[in-house]
């Protein structure tokens, strides 16, 4: 699927501070986090893959259960293969959980400060039981690519979504700047991703956030009796 993001917003503020309960800034903020996915995540991420089907109209091509992605994602280290990070918001700051942190991938957290608190109809069915009033927001995949012209590795991004309540807040822009960060320290020559013609406010968003929207390329897929007609070719 193509990745979708939000129209463009306000750049996220700055980390939050060690301490950060003693000095919590006014107004509705809405802190965020992003950290490397977990099989316990899978019900979440199946959640919004179907949500993101919905949004780009194509929930009739989306048949992935979780079960699918539980039997092909997190087979190998983060950044090797398949990687996901996960977006959560809170109306709190986040506890300090060692859970979440690895020599992988340290979590990336930013407050965002709101005129008005978020109402988030879905709370419930996103809520991180383990950590209170956390809420799942969002998500990337992306995986290894190879560009044969710079002679590197870089990423693909296959899918970007942020639930609706959450749009426009910087938290797309949040997300694609994590994988982006990530090429960069790697090494990685490149980031690409798909984006669909129609999606105007996406595309004004990845062209401001620096990136050439390609328009003389067109992808090619071969999947289902087209793909399987090739099975016994050799």
């Amino acid at each position: 699927m193509a990745a979708a993001a939000p129209p463009p917003s306000p750049t996220p503020a700055p980390s939050a501070p060690t301490g950060l309960s003693d000095s919590t800034p006014g107004g509705h903020p809405l802190f965020s986090r992003i950290r490397l996915a977990t099989p316990l995540d899978i019900p979440y991420i199946q959640k919004l893959i179907h949500q993101l089907a919905v949004f780009e109209k194509l929930a009739d091509l989306c048949t992935a259960t979780e079960s699918d992605l539980a039997s092909t994602l997190f087979k190998s280290p983060p950044f090797h293969s398949f990687t996901i990070f996960l977006l959560e918001v809170s109306s709190r700051p986040f506890e300090n959980d060692s859970a979440f942190h690895s020599q992988n991938f340290t979590p990336i957290e930013r407050i965002i400060n709101l005129d008005h608190s978020v109402s988030d109809p879905e709370a419930e069915a996103f809520a991180n039981g383990i950590n209170g009033d956390v809420v799942v927001a969002g998500f990337v995949l992306f995986f290894p690519s190879y560009s044969t012209f710079l002679g590197k590795p870089g990423f693909y991004v296959e899918d970007l979504f942020v639930r609706e309540c959450y749009r426009r807040k910087g938290l797309g822009k949040m997300l694609l700047s994590a994988v982006a960060s990530q090429a960069a320290r790697m090494g990685y020559g490149r980031v690409e991703w798909a984006v669909l013609d129609w999606n105007a406010n996406a595309i004004k968003f990845y062209e401001e956030m620096g990136a050439n929207v390609l328009p003389e390329r067109r992808i090619c897929r071969l999947t289902g009796p087209a793909l399987e007609a090739h099975r016994d070719a050799n």
